[in-house]
């Protein structure tokens, strides 16, 4: 899971292929129904699914393998787990060769694979595969100029975890529900014996960032014409960095020249003297160092009650492959395994699906944290050129160090100017 959210959920370091499709069943919700099932026949058949290891839900490929094999008699669903390493090379080779038909893809690589043509568009499919109903903002990552060429499958990210034994010390009863609450309860982390800091929070922590700028109604970067200029500069982009300034001056042993891998800020957070962390489900201690039971979660929360602040949306999406030789075959996949039966199955593992009607189904203290604020949610700008931004060294973070220990406008400009260049590289 650790490896699949590190990619998904933001480190896209290679724009490579990957898609993977569904199909529609026997379980109620979906559009496309199995009625349709008796005038297809792909007996003999075999679909090729690459899925990453450690990604689908537990149970979910049987589940979905038996529908489709039942629906379809005589058809094949050939599910092949890939391992992430060398992953880019394996997948731009098969979507070239047209050896696999449907392939998970991180959402904020779609964009890259639709780009080289690799996915198909599947913008007449819509409706069938129930896309009227998707979360308008997870989509979004499936769409390239006006075409859709995948389906959101689930997203999750990050929320405030919370040491429960500290929080009681200090006399804390309850999850704040403002900005100004929980810098309270830090206020209090601060003074309260056996407390090495009150929230470990190094200073390029730009997802974090990322979040409250979308809060602010500020973007890292848009376009203006047929050119990307940088957000930062802007006054969203000042609102959201004096927020996440005041969060990071809680963090005393926070580096502010570090991100929350360098170290890992679940070992840190391990040590059990750290009030809180913000981070993805996969960043929480081992067992050993610090007890499930003894951690608490809550979104991170807003300037106001009624929503929490918003937060970037890590996830996979589906798609087909443009050189599959069974695309028909493919689509039909795609209904099947995002109809409500499947994509519950999604929910129940501890993710976000991919509509508002199935979020009451999300299953697991950190996903019932992170379901508020993924509504409010955004992903990074949908161009292909977005893994520049992101290829170290990430201008966002260089930007965030720059802004908390010199002059925001100098950093400010810099970045925007570096994000600037990048996003307008020709492919």
């Amino acid at each position: 899971m650790k490896r699949q959210l590190i990619a998904a959920v933001g480190v896209a370091a290679m724009v490579v292929g990957v898609a993977a499709c569904g199909s529609d069943a026997k379980s109620g919700g979906d559009s496309g129904s199995s009625n349709t099932s008796a005038a297809k026949n792909y007996s003999g058949k075999t679909l090729t699914v690459w899925l990453m290891d450690g990604s689908a839900p537990k149970g979910w490929t049987d589940t979905v393998k038996a529908d489709f094999e039942t629906a379809y008699p005589g058809s094949k669903v050939d599910f092949q787990i890939q391992k992430w390493g060398g992953i880019g090379a394996k997948v731009t080779a098969a979507l070239s060769e047209g050896s696999v038909d449907v392939l998970e893809v991180g959402n904020t690589q779609t964009a890259g694979y639709a780009a080289t043509g690799g996915l198909l568009d599947i913008t007449k499919d819509k409706a069938a595969l129930g896309g009227a109903d998707w979360a308008a903002n997870q989509n979004e990552s499936a769409i390239l100029d006006g075409k859709q060429y995948a389906a959101p499958w689930w997203v999750s990210n990050r929320v405030v975890a919370y040491n429960k034994d500290l929080w009681t010390k200090a006399g804390i009863t309850a999850a704040p529900k403002t900005l100004d609450e929980f810098y309270g309860d830090l206020d209090k982390l601060k003074t309260t014996a056996g407390v090495a800091d009150a929230i470990y929070m190094p200073g390029q922590e730009w997802y974090v960032y990322f979040g409250l700028l979308t809060s602010e109604g500020g973007k890292i970067a848009k376009k203006d014409g047929d050119k990307w200029v940088g957000g930062l500069s802007s006054p969203e982009g000042q609102k959201a960095f004096e927020t996440y300034k005041k969060l990071q001056s809680y963090s005393t042993t926070g580096p502010k020249d570090k991100d929350e891998a360098t170290p890992q800020q679940k070992d840190v957070f391990g040590h059990g003297d750290i009030g809180t962390m913000i981070g993805l489900g996969w960043e929480l201690p081992d067992e050993k160092a610090l007890p499930k039971d003894k951690i608490g979660f809550f979104p991170l929360p807003g300037k106001t009650a009624d929503k929490p602040s918003a937060v970037f949306l890590g996830g996979s999406n589906l798609a087909i492959a443009q050189a599959s030789k069974n695309s028909d075959m493919a689509k039909d996949f795609l209904k099947i395994a995002l109809n409500d039966k499947n994509e519950g199955l999604v929910a129940a593992s501890g993710n976000i699906p991919n509509k508002a009607s199935l979020n009451g189904q999300v299953a697991g203290d950190f996903a019932k944290a992170a379901q508020p604020a993924a509504a409010v949610g955004a992903i990074t700008p949908n161009t292909p050129t977005w893994v520049n931004v992101e290829n170290e060294p990430n201008p966002v973070k260089e930007f965030l160090t720059g802004a908390l220990t010199g002059d925001y406008a100098a950093a400010a400009k810099k970045a925007d100017d570096e994000i600037a260049k990048r996003l307008n590289q020709k492919q």
